[in-house]
């Protein structure tokens, strides 16, 4: 078990990590990341079209911004009354439902000019102990094919059985540089936990992502979940989802597996496979502690 760090600097000497995915699941990564690395950066997608993410993208024009907040959360330095009010929803007259996080992302987007510079500045102003960079740098919308039948939407396709692939509208959306730059110059690529679809390769999907990760000198671990995505990936065990991957050109050199929750399956063959206990309490997440030691396994 990695000792617990939390709060505070990151660890003098670590390796260079870029976590990629969405929703709660990349958050519980990069908690896991922040107790071994010297650097970190969070790539995030940003398709999501439900609650108050999809009524600020359909009001301001702008990317998602609900799991963007997440991560931020994920990295603060320190334990912020501000950093705290992230979550907060409020619970009555328009802005009813909305996250303060969002808001807040939404206002420094339009203050700065874009969604890629607000992000940028809401990571200087909590002060996070890594960079949080969306996916692409406007809203996208996430396609895909399901039992022969196109259809779009995150919240639509995350309901759907039998998805075989998924792809961004417009295809040619654009990429920060900086993504692209931390990818390139990382040591470790941790790619997962969450929804396979509608979050990891959401935020694999555009093209200059993937082609960086695949051409990346850095060890590329995929974190597998702890249970199906029911409806999105039923039946699925932890090979399917590699081959899932791999069908989007992108191929993991290591696998994080609690076999006490999720079926391997038959893996490729020479994926380093790490295996044990990764699970929280009460089953539901990965514990972060315990996925740190793994994720440094993978290193070895």
């Amino acid at each position: 078990m990695v000792e617990e760090r939390y709060f505070g600097a990151l660890v003098p000497g670590g390796p260079r990590v870029v976590a990629i995915g969405g929703g709660h699941g990349l958050a519980r990564s990069l908690g896991a990341i922040r107790r071994y690395a010297g650097e970190i950066t969070a790539i995030v997608s940003v398709a999501d079209d439900g609650g108050s993410s999809g009524r600020l993208r359909e009001a301001l024009g702008i990317a998602a911004p609900g799991d963007v907040r997440r991560c931020l959360g994920a990295l603060l330095s320190e334990n912020s009354a501000l950093g705290r009010s992230l979550e907060f929803r409020f619970s009555g007259g328009e802005l009813e439902g909305h996250a303060f996080g969002n808001l807040l992302i939404a206002a420094l987007a339009a203050t700065t000019g874009d969604f890629v510079s607000g992000i940028e500045e809401a990571c200087r102003v909590l002060d996070t102990i890594g960079m949080v960079i969306p996916a692409t740098t406007g809203p996208v919308v996430l396609k895909a094919e399901a039992s022969g039948a196109e259809l779009e939407g995150q919240v639509r396709i995350q309901e759907t059985k039998g998805v075989s692939s998924v792809s961004l509208v417009p295809p040619d959306a654009e990429v920060p540089r900086a993504a692209i730059e931390a990818i390139d110059r990382a040591d470790q690529i941790v790619i997962g936990p969450g929804s396979l679809f509608t979050s990891v390769l959401a935020a694999c999907a555009p093209a200059p992502i993937a082609h960086a990760i695949s051409s990346a000198r850095a060890m590329r671990t995929y974190v597998a979940n702890l249970k199906e995505q029911i409806p999105e990936t039923v039946g699925y065990d932890v090979g399917l989802c590699v081959k899932a991957l791999i069908s989007h050109g992108i191929v993991p050199d290591s696998v994080c597996i609690d076999v006490s929750h999720v079926a391997p399956g038959v893996l490729p063959k020479g994926t380093k496979v790490i295996l044990g206990p990764l699970a929280g309490r009460n089953g539901l997440v990965h514990d972060e502690s315990l996925l740190a030691g793994a994720l440094l396994s993978s290193l070895g």
